[in-house]
């Protein structure tokens, strides 16, 4: 990942209703919610949401897929890998296992399946 993704990906999650959307989405996985369910979920109006969404898309941290009359919104697992990976990657001089659990179970879970 670029310096510039990172710093997106960061912007975007750097709003509070966003980071509320993007870890709802985090936890319904690659299902998804569609948007109005999301709307009601954190609390924001339709046209809030949207723009919300947008960024995150934009950010390459959700996707969105039309579902008939309805835009469902994923998380883009790959996309928060990248973002997890680009953090991590020289912890502790390259050796994340100095840096505590946490940092050693990110690797596990998100660099190491798929990616």
């Amino acid at each position: 990942m670029e310096i510039k993704s990172a710093a997106l990906a960061l912007a975007a999650l750097g709003n509070e209703q966003r980071l509320r959307i993007f870890r709802l989405l985090v936890v319904q996985g690659p299902s998804g919610l569609a948007a109005g369910e999301i709307a009601d979920a954190v609390d924001a109006g339709p046209t809030a949401a949207s723009f919300h969404l947008k960024e995150l898309e934009r950010a390459g941290l959700i996707r969105s897929t039309r579902d008939g009359r309805y835009i469902r919104y994923a998380v883009h697992v790959e996309g928060m890998r990248r973002l997890l990976g680009y953090l991590t990657e020289d912890c502790c001089k390259g050796h994340p296992e100095l840096c505590g659990g946490t940092i050693k179970r990110t690797k596990v879970t998100c660099v190491g399946k798929g990616g």
